[in-house]
């Protein structure tokens, strides 16, 4: 991973959503991580198994979400 996994696309493994804290599995240093997540727009909401991109970071390991791909 570089400084920051701003860009990254991983998977929801648990619900992200309004009043939520989800997670966000990541592929970093050649595994993966699992990262605490939010939405990054307010009122969107990520199920389980979707995919997301990380579109800001908190460090130490907290990340801002949207939907890889509009439905």
């Amino acid at each position: 991973m570089s400084t920051t996994p701003v860009g990254l696309t991983g998977v929801v493994s648990g619900a992200v959503g309004a009043g939520l804290t989800g997670e966000v599995v990541l592929p970093v240093r050649g595994g993966t991580e699992a990262f605490t997540a939010y939405p990054a727009v307010p009122g969107d909401a990520l199920a389980v198994g979707s995919l997301a991109v990380v579109v800001e970071f908190a460090p130490p390991r907290t990340v801002y979400v949207s939907p890889a791909y509009a439905p």
